[in-house]
């Protein structure tokens, strides 16, 4: 399978580490998360050096998002990538929790 071919439920929400991680080739690409009162703010994602520009992080904060779609959450951007994934992927809009 390859990067793109990969599903967005390889991506676990690590609750015990409030973050959602990928495994890729033994490393893990994660999205550090505070959650509060039904919204996760997305504080940080990192993704390994050796596995960047290969649209990881991408697949990583779709899978994020799907999960929290189906678990009925909203979230806060607080990274920069978080913020442009849903800006540039306007069907995550609805998941922005009210400031």
């Amino acid at each position: 399978m390859t990067d793109t071919q990969a599903s967005s439920a390889e991506v676990r929400n690590n609750r015990a580490k409030s973050r959602f991680e990928l495994e890729v080739e033994g490393s893990v690409a994660i999205a550090d998360y505070v959650a509060r009162d039904g919204v996760l703010v997305f504080t940080h994602t990192l993704t390994p050096p050796h596995l960047r520009g290969r649209g990881i992080a991408a697949r990583l904060i779709k899978g994020a998002l799907d999960q929290v779609r189906a678990e009925g959450l909203k979230v806060i951007p607080q990274c920069w990538y978080v913020a442009d994934y849903i800006d540039a992927h306007p069907e995550f809009a609805d998941l922005l929790a009210r400031r």
